[in-house]
């Protein structure tokens, strides 16, 4: 019981990028900036979706799923970072930092299984094109996403759950600007062997398994395409992949970025800076991405202004 207690009374403190003074300002401003942008951006793009019928197929149900996933991420993350710089108090309750941690793990193993959902839509719409409409059909597309939900909470769920039986001694110092699970295992003075194994092995099924589903879809599209006789309708099909592929290369690359700055540099530093990139700058660009690549987003995005202008 004193054990117990004395876990429940831990706070952890985040470092975060810097401790001097002079940068927190302009590093508030900085993430202030690309948070009220992903804000504006994917509940914009959720509105257009919602509100024009003819994007009400399963690529945009998808991508307005995936805009929310995105949008409760970086909420999960980037608040509490502004509030411990305007307050100058850098600790995060045990409690709270446990709840960040479960949510931002359910919402990244979200988005790969989003991404890959959209990968399968567009290999269907392609490759079996006059069976497109009985194949994804409205049950299928929302029992992909409960699927999505329901894996990632319960995923994330265990990781939780496992570190509520560690034990944090001395060291509460978080090299992070947010609770990321292998940050915190780092400084429990219990026996993490267990929590790494897991790890690592929901890590390579939950992580490697999508992306190999989006080699896969995208390895059968390139062959169908190429088999297009002419080059007008070759580049009609590759247009309708190119945001997607954008995503899946920005989410992945940075992903991959984040992983190997970790492991192969002692600097605490980049580490961090590479974690930005991967849990606020991609949820930023992803609705631009789709924005100015989609013609149908165009357009339902100016009619939406002309419609707003009009009735004013």
């Amino acid at each position: 019981m004193v054990q117990e207690n004395q876990t429940q009374l831990i706070e952890f403190i985040l470092l975060g990028f810097s401790e001097t003074p002079e940068q927190q300002g302009p590093l508030f401003g900085l993430f202030l900036g690309m948070y009220l942008v992903t804000v504006v951006g994917n509940l914009l793009l959720m509105l257009i979706i919602a509100s024009v019928s003819h994007l009400h197929t399963p690529m945009y149900f998808f991508l307005s799923n995936l805009s929310f996933v995105d949008l409760c991420m970086v909420t999960t993350t980037v608040p509490n970072m502004l509030v411990n710089i305007l307050t100058q108090s850098k600790g995060i309750p045990y409690v709270a930092c446990l709840a960040q941690m479960y949510f931002f793990m359910a919402f990244v193993t979200l988005d790969s299984f989003l991404l890959t959902a959209m990968a399968y839509d567009r290999f269907v719409a392609i490759c079996h094109p006059l069976h497109y409409a009985t194949i994804m059909s409205p049950r299928l597309c929302v029992l992909l996403v409960l699927l999505s939900w329901t894996t990632s909470l319960l995923e994330s769920l265990l990781h939780s759950v496992m570190v509520t039986r560690l034990s944090f001694c001395k060291d509460h110092e978080i090299e992070h600007f947010f609770c990321d699970l292998p940050k915190v295992l780092k400084l429990s003075c219990s026996d993490t062997f267990i929590n790494d194994i897991l790890l690592y092995i929901m890590a390579g099924i939950l992580g490697i398994v999508p992306l190999t589903g989006i080699i896969l879809s995208y390895s059968q599209i390139c062959s169908s395409i190429l088999k297009v006789p002419s080059a007008r309708g070759k580049y009609k099909a590759f247009s309708t992949c190119g945001s997607h592929l954008s995503v899946v290369s920005l989410f992945y690359g940075t992903g991959i970025g984040v992983y190997f700055s970790s492991s192969t540099t002692q600097s605490s530093w980049k580490s961090t800076v590479a974690s930005a990139m991967y849990a606020v700058v991609t949820p930023m660009l992803n609705p631009f991405i789709y924005s100015l690549r989609n013609k149908d987003i165009k357009d339902a995005l100016r009619r939406l202004f002309n419609r707003i202008i009009s009735t004013e």
